[in-house]
């Protein structure tokens, strides 16, 4: 005779599950040994590299399958050859592109971004067109398309990885400053009209990441400067926060895990800061 070798207490909560995805209509409920995320469908935008690849790892780990969104084919598909998830090279700042993304989708992470630094005055048009573009209504866009299917579901978890400077300023920024204020703003009305269908939105905003771009931004103040790169990040880069180093992209990618996990089904709408600190002052 075949046994259950499931305790009472896993097969409550596998029963359960079992009834409860009868109602939001998973009728694929999944053990309860398996990856917390088995089952569910990531689409992570800027998942070539940096902290887009660390999240792609993480939930890719956590049993999603990851749609790795980048403009960066070749990085885009060695990503998801890794993680055994679905390359897309698509370029955020078109809309049309956007609108071929998948759209049967349980967890977005917005997290495509790029930077350029000049005052205000001198500040190329297009430039901030472009960032507007990439960093704010590509993640819109996502939104509205995603938006249906996960309603439909009764779950869906929205990540917008934005950044210390979507709560603060910084001089010769105006572009990356504005468009994460744009982002913040946008996720917490996403939690707003999301919550009644399950859906959860919430923003994470680290402080300097190790990433290409923060890179490319300390060799070139090392330049400008006449200073060792060192110096920049002490320096420079980490004047304000209390923990002088720079966060690790795997640190963000943990924290946007949380927010999808079972112990923020309550937590929408916020700001998860980790900022070592910078915030404090």
């Amino acid at each position: 005779m075949a046994t259950d070798s499931m305790c009472p207490q896993a097969r409550f909560s596998y029963d359960m599950a079992m009834a409860t995805s009868a109602i939001t209509g998973d009728l694929s409920p999944t053990p309860p040994d398996a990856p917390f995320l088995a089952g569910r469908v990531a689409l992570v935008t800027g998942a070539a590299s940096g902290i887009g690849r660390a999240c792609a790892l993480a939930f890719a780990a956590a049993g999603a399958h990851v749609h790795v969104v980048d403009i960066a084919v070749d990085a885009a598909e060695a990503v998801a050859e890794e993680i055994g998830g679905t390359a897309h090279g698509t370029d955020l700042a078109d809309p049309d592109a956007v609108d071929t993304l998948p759209a049967r989708i349980d967890i977005v992470v917005n997290n495509a971004g790029l930077q350029h630094v000049a005052p205000i005055q001198e500040f190329p048009l297009e430039r901030f067109t472009l960032i507007h573009k990439v960093m704010v209504e590509a993640p819109f866009r996502i939104m509205r398309r995603v938006l249906p299917h996960m309603y439909a579901r009764n779950w869906g978890r929205i990540v917008n990885i934005s950044s210390v400077h979507g709560l603060r300023a910084s001089t010769f920024k105006s572009a990356y400053v504005s468009a994460k204020h744009a982002l913040e703003g946008l996720s917490k009305v996403a939690a707003l009209e999301g919550a009644p269908h399950g859906v959860t939105s919430n923003c994470v905003c680290p402080g300097y990441v190790r990433t290409p771009l923060i890179e490319g931004q300390i060799a070139a103040q090392a330049v400008a400067h006449g200073i060792p790169a060192d110096d920049v990040v002490r320096d420079i880069l980490l004047e304000r926060t209390a923990i002088k180093r720079l966060i690790e992209p795997e640190e963000v990618a943990e924290a946007a895990l949380y927010l999808c996990g079972p112990h923020a089904r309550h937590v929408t709408g916020t700001s998860f800061v980790l900022d070592g600190g910078w915030t404090a002052h």
